[in-house]
Parts: structure tokens; C-alpha cells; sequence
């Protein structure tokens, strides 16, 4: 008999004892039965890596035993949701529309005066204060403040915001998920 044959022969042997473990793990016995197969195709398909002359068992509870751990974790992670009404619920806030206000507004930077432009970004995109921007520009602090209003006031223009609107989902989205939401 050859030393694979005798391997296959002390897998066989194993089952009913794997089968065991696996009962008492998972204290079902479709579960258990599922993780057995499991093992014995894992350990079919490693076969190169069993050491001979260490036990065929206990590599296999090993084998096992992680897989059991691995559903475990795998499962925490997880919600149980058979009827789907919890997935229904989730709605993710598609990110095309983000980027694609953040293209205008690039585009509607590039409309607006050199002057205002350059105020409008060192102080709302580089954080500076409104001194430390009029030593930039060379300027006193009210033409900065002046500068950065005309700005925001062509941005809000050429971008068509309204007073009512707000930087977050659009009328369409908002629409869908209030349809969504309703019964």
C-alpha cells in the first residue's frame, strides 16, 4: 500500500471523530456535517503540506476547528437578514453627483477674478485668516473680506444654489429615499 493510500485510508478513519468535534462546536449537526466536508476538502487539497508520520486527526481538527473560527468571526460581522427587509432599509448616497459638483465647481473658480479667486482660497481652502491673506495679496483685511463675499456671492450665481438648497443630496435623491421610506 502506498503512503498516500495509507493517508487516504487514516482520513477515512478520522470522520466519525471529526464529526464529533464538529457536533459538539457547532451543536448542530447539519452545521457539523457541513464543516466535516469542509475539513476533508481542505485537507484533500493541502494534502502536500501534512507532515507524514504527525497525526492525520489532529491535522484535520485542525483544519476544522479554524474553519469553525473563521465562520464565527465572519458571522459577527454579519447581519441575518433572510427576508432582505433590513437590506432594503440601507440606502448609500451614490458619490457621481459629488464629484461632479466638485468639477462645476472647479470650473466655476476659474470664471471668477483673479483677486477674488486667490482671497476665496487662501482663506476658505488653505485655512488662512483673513490678516495673514491681505499680507499675501498686499492688501488691507476689509478688501479681503470684500473679495471673498463677491466670490461666494458669483460661486452661489453661477453655480445656482438657492437660498433654500443645501450641500448635501439633490431634489431626485431626496425624493427617492422619501419615496423609499414611505409605506
Amino acid at each position: 500500500m502506498s503512503i498516500e493510500n495509507s493517508l487516504k485510508e487514516q482520513m477515512l478513519a478520522a470522520i466519525p471523530h471529526l464529526r464529533a468535534f464538529a457536533i459538539s462546536l457547532s451543536g448542530s449537526v447539519d452545521r457539523a456535517d457541513d464543516l466535516v466536508q469542509s475539513a476533508l476538502l481542505k485537507g484533500l487539497s493541502n494534502f502536500d503540506k501534512f507532515q507524514p508520520g504527525t497525526s492525520m486527526q489532529a491535522w484535520l481538527f485542525t483544519i476544522l476547528r479554524n474553519d469553525f473560527l473563521t465562520q464565527i468571526r465572519r458571522k459577527k460581522r454579519e447581519v441575518e437578514d433572510p427576508e432582505g427587509s433590513w437590506a432594503e432599509k440601507v440606502a448609500i448616497m451614490p458619490d457621481q453627483g459629488s464629484r461632479l459638483d466638485f468639477t462645476d465647481m472647479l470650473k466655476a473658480l476659474g470664471k471668477l477674478p483673479v483677486d477674488q479667486r486667490e482671497a476665496l482660497l487662501l482663506v476658505s481652502a488653505e485655512g488662512l485668516s483673513y490678516e495673514d491673506a491681505a499680507r499675501i495679496c498686499g492688501t488691507n483685511i476689509g478688501t479681503i473680506k470684500s473679495r471673498i463675499n463677491r466670490a461666494r456671492n458669483r460661486l452661489a450665481e453661477l453655480m445656482k444654489f438657492d437660498a433654500d438648497d443645501d450641500l448635501g443630496p439633490d431634489r431626485l435623491v431626496k425624493a427617492a429615499l422619501f419615496m423609499h421610506a414611505s409605506p
